[in-house]
This record gives C-alpha cells, sequence and structure tokens, in this order.
C-alpha cells in the first residue's frame, strides 16, 4: 500500500476529527480510509488515532507523529514541483518591492540583467521607504534593509548595508569640520523619519557609542536625504551603496572614519518555500550571486572601517 498515500490519509483525519469527512474530501470510501490508516499505524507501529462512534482523536503516539508527517508531504510536494520546474521555462509575473534608493542604485540594473537571461518574466517593481505588506499587496519579493524581520516571513540574507556620515563641501566650509562624536551636537543634520529618533548610533572601538543630535530637515525617502546633503542642508547619515560616485567625485565628503553607524542587513523576503514559481527562485538565487562577497561589491574600493 502506498505509504504517502496512508499518511496523508492519517492527516487528513487528525485535521478533520472524522474518518467520514476524511473520506467526503479525499473521495475515497470510508473503508478504503480505515486501511490507510491500518497501514500507517502498522508502519508506525503504533495506535495513532482513538476512535470512537461520535469523535476520532490524536492518541499520544498521533500527537507525536504529526509534524513529521505534515513535513514529509510538505518535502514530497516540493519534490514534485521541482522535477516539474526543470522542464519548464521561467514565465510570468513577479511583482517585487524594495527601498527606492536601493531600487535606483542596484537593484534595477540586477533586475534588467536577471531579464536578459530570462525574457518571459514581467517584472513590476515597487518603491518606498515605509515596509510593505506583502499578502495584501501581492507582493512575490521584498529586497528589504533592515535588523528587525518577520517570524512569519522567509529571508535569506543578500548582504550587509553599511552607512556613512557625510557633508557637501559648501556645508563644511560654512559650519566647519566635526572633529569628534560630540561635535555633531552643534550641527545641523538630516533626519530620516523612519529612524532612531534625535540620536545617531555608532560603534567605536568595539563599543557601542548614541550621540545626541539636533534635526533640521526631515525626509520619509532616502534619495530626498542624499539630495539634501549634496545641496548642503546639513550631515546625513546615508548608505554606501547610494555613495560611491558622490564620494569618488568629491561631491560628498565622509566624517568621523573612526565611527562605524549600525550595520543592516538587505535581504530577500518572501511569504513561503512551498510552491513557489521557477521565476521567484531564480531571481532570489540571482541576486544572493550578484550581491555576494564581504565587503559588498559596492563597498569594495572604499575607505570602511574594517568589521572583522
Amino acid at each position: 500500500m502506498d505509504r504517502l498515500t496512508a499518511v496523508r490519509v492519517f492527516v487528513e483525519v487528525a485535521d478533520r476529527g472524522s474518518l467520514t469527512q476524511a473520506a467526503e474530501h479525499l473521495d475515497m470510501s470510508a473503508a478504503m480510509v480505515s486501511r490507510y490508516l491500518a497501514a500507517v499505524e502498522d508502519w508506525f507501529d503504533a495506535r495513532l488515532l482513538h476512535r470512537t462512534t461520535r469523535k476520532v482523536s490524536l492518541t499520544d503516539a498521533g500527537l507525536a507523529a504529526l509534524p513529521s508527517c505534515r513535513q514529509l508531504l510538505e518535502i514530497a510536494t516540493e519534490a514534485r514541483h521541482l522535477a516539474a520546474a526543470r522542464n519548464r521555462e521561467p514565465a510570468g509575473v513577479l511583482r517585487v518591492t524594495t527601498a527606492g534608493s536601493f531600487a535606483d542604485a542596484q537593484l534595477t540594473a540586477a533586475l534588467a540583467d536577471f531579464q536578459r537571461q530570462h525574457e518571459q518574466v514581467e517584472i513590476v517593481l515597487s518603491v518606498g521607504d515605509k515596509p510593505t505588506d506583502l499578502v495584501a499587496e501581492r507582493v512575490d519579493l521584498a529586497v528589504r534593509i533592515t535588523n528587525t524581520l518577520d517570524p512569519a516571513m522567509i529571508a535569506r540574507p543578500l548582504a550587509r548595508c553599511r552607512s556613512l556620515l557625510c557633508a557637501a563641501p559648501a556645508y563644511l566650509e560654512r559650519y566647519g569640520k566635526p572633529e569628534t562624536a560630540e561635535d555633531l551636537q552643534r550641527h545641523r543634520c538630516i533626519a530620516h523619519a523612519f529612524g532612531i529618533g534625535k540620536q545617531y548610533r555608532f560603534t567605536r572601538n568595539g563599543a557601542d557609542l548614541a550621540v545626541p543630535v539636533n534635526w533640521s530637515f526631515h525626509t520619509n525617502e532616502t534619495a530626498v536625504l542624499r539630495r539634501a546633503v549634496l545641496c548642503g542642508a546639513g550631515i546625513g547619515m546615508l548608505p554606501t551603496y547610494y555613495l560611491g560616485d558622490d564620494l569618488g567625485a568629491g561631491r560628498l565628503v565622509p566624517l568621523l572614519p573612526d565611527h562605524e553607524p549600525e550595520v543592516l542587513g538587505i535581504h530577500a523576503i518572501y511569504l513561503s518555500r512551498q510552491h513557489q514559481p521557477l521565476a521567484l527562485r531564480l531571481l532570489v538565487d540571482f541576486l544572493a550571486e550578484r550581491f555576494a562577497g564581504d565587503p559588498a561589491p559596492w563597498d569594495r574600493g572604499l575607505d570602511l572601517p574594517d568589521l572583522s
């Protein structure tokens, strides 16, 4: 007798608490359901269910076996899905979301390169620094920059996001250059609306440091924060993935090089590993390979504090 089917019958009966309802759902006779249950109990060499005229309930052995049986069914489903996917060309629509600055600096080019390899995949990219509800907005993949992950989601690390404190030369000519973290309290600083209150957080010589500052400009978008810093509105903390050209051209000057701002994780976040579209699986693998390495590709060549 097919053990996988027997396990599926056991899980269905456990979930429904009724042989009759399980038989109807599985399109089997009650006698066939009973035979499958007997087979799975023989396999486990234990009684898994209490059966009465009114209901069916799990024994202690049944309670212990049920999670493994569910996992077995999930593995079998995934194996079938993988086998079928090997002979398919990835196609369809992928809905992706990320922060606007990361889309502009890194992700859009990566998605374009991915599409050159898989021309049947259509990508819908939405941007914004505010977290998105993947279920409500039907998003397949979120590329998020955070150290706070939702345990209900699947997260795959892609890279580390480092930041620099910086200012435009015009600002420094007018207000001077801070030489210590404490000097920041007398400077004009630019804040992200989803930031960490009226302070900057650093690591210096292995110790955490919180420095109170005065915000003179607020924004909810990292691209606007960068533009404000470039315009000389104040000092800002910006991700290095967004700064390479500005630093190289001298449009921005890094400050307090021995102070390391908090390092965040860049993650590919999706709802489930089960029944994952082939295009999504290939895209996550592609991004993990493209952004791999420590330091991240965009940090190579920058003079950053050593995190090791």
